[in-house]
């Protein structure tokens, strides 16, 4: 059977290891120009695997083959260095948390670190390339999939027996060409996550650090909304993300070099009602605003005192920032963010320091916009021949979760036959 993947990304990887020992002639289309410019963009800016029942998806992964999918990219890295832990494993920090009113989350956590995974993706790679029934199309930007009788043509030319787009949520322009086509495969599509990167010293939060790698929890603000803290990262990096049209703000951490700060999001879950119907849009227009106040590529850095009280930045007192100073600007988030995102996230951060004293210190720094995507959330048993699989298909969240997506629509097909 001659077998389309759209992306290579995680949902790609999992996919294909599933794939690559059966008779599939499998091609990967990439629009990247080469593996080191390839769209994974979360494995390559985080490295952060979880294996857990309470976060990364909205479909229910077995255990243990989320930790397979762990060893899998362990082993990939050729070092077997990682940093590894529990989250809440004592009932002392849970309980802890619970009392005032959040919402702790149990994960098991394994940290690749950003500068491992360049050799993580290229060691994945070449073993796929070794196998003579897959190839590679790099720089090969897919635009339109169309479904013709029992075939799925791919740009016009291209004919598949079996297709399966993982182009994760950078790929939004695929998506809605096809949505707009076929409609019909929206099963939801309300949702985003609005929010801040928020950088404090490592001091402040170094016994939860010690404690647990990556604390998440999740708190119900007195606006209704539901604020969690997602991507943690202990003596970490502020960073930016790009989206081509708009910049956000994004955080990791590596395996050595490490700074003196520790730097998480904290987002509000926004799931808006009928007639809206484009979260991207509204997150986007959000980020474009953001940019539009702090300049070409720049993001906008307040301390949290002007956050909380709607006046601008114009000094840092204590807490120096990890982000570059050509990549922020001074300034004030309330210009860009709706008022109830910004009470969402003050009242999380107010209620977190009866836990974490000095969460709320003045000179703790918001950078703005941070903003995670949710996909469309689609329909794939409407095509027996086209699946999503992984983050654009609004089913995942996650490294671990799209990959094992991907697994699991190459294991149907392989169990099929």
């Amino acid at each position: 059977m001659k077998t389309a993947v759209i992306g290579f990304g995680a949902a790609a990887i999992g996919f294909v290891e599933r794939m690559k020992n059966t008779n599939h002639e499998i091609h990967i289309y990439e629009k990247g120009k080469d593996i080191y410019s390839s769209s994974i963009s979360g494995i390559r800016a985080d490295g952060k695997l979880f294996v857990s029942k309470e976060m990364g998806g909205n479909i229910d992964i077995e255990l243990n083959l989320q930790k397979k999918i762990v060893d899998y990219y362990i082993e990939k890295s050729g070092s077997d260095e990682y940093e590894t832990g529990k989250s809440f494993k004592t009932e002392n920090y849970y309980n802890t948390f619970y009392g005032h009113g959040f919402l702790p989350v149990k994960a098991d956590f394994y940290h690749l670190g950003t500068d491992q995974l360049k050799t993580v993706l290229f060691n994945v790679f070449e073993d796929f390339k070794s196998h003579k029934n897959i190839h590679f199309h790099f720089n090969n930007e897919v635009r339109n999939v169309d479904i013709k009788n029992d075939k799925i043509l791919i740009n016009n030319s291209d004919e598949y027996d079996f297709v399966m787009v993982g182009v994760g949520r950078s790929g939004h322009k695929l998506i809605k060409s096809i949505i707009e086509t076929h409609p019909e495969l929206i099963l939801n599509n309300k949702k985003l996550d609005l929010g801040i990167r928020y950088e404090v010293p490592d001091h402040i939060v170094a016994d939860l650090n010690k404690e647990m790698y990556e604390f998440k929890i999740k708190y119900k603000s007195r606006t209704g909304y539901m604020v969690r803290t997602f991507c943690n990262n202990p003596s970490g990096f502020v960073v930016r993300e790009n989206y081509g049209d708009f910049v956000t703000v994004n955080g990791h951490a590596k395996l050595k070099e490490k700074s003196k700060n520790t730097n998480f999001a904290i987002l509000t879950t926004v799931e808006l009602t009928q007639p809206f119907n484009d979260p991207t849009g509204f997150g986007s227009y959000i980020a474009k605003l953001s940019n539009l106040l702090a300049g070409e590529d720049k993001v906008i850095l307040q301390t949290y005192a002007k956050f909380k009280n709607s006046k601008r930045s114009k000094h840092l007192y204590r807490v120096q920032p990890t982000l570059s100073s050509k990549q922020y600007i001074l300034g004030d988030v309330n210009l860009a963010f709706p008022r109830r995102i910004i009470e969402s996230i003050i009242d999380f951060i107010e209620n977190l320091e009866k836990v974490i004293p000095g969460i709320a210190a003045d000179d703790n720094l918001v950078y703005a916009p941070e903003i995670k995507f949710y996909s469309n959330v689609l329909d794939n048993n409407k095509f027996k021949n086209l699946k999503f699989g992984g983050d654009c298909s609004g089913l995942t969240r996650s490294i671990i979760y799209a990959t094992a997506h991907g697994w699991m629509v190459a294991d149907e097909i392989v169990n099929k036959k």
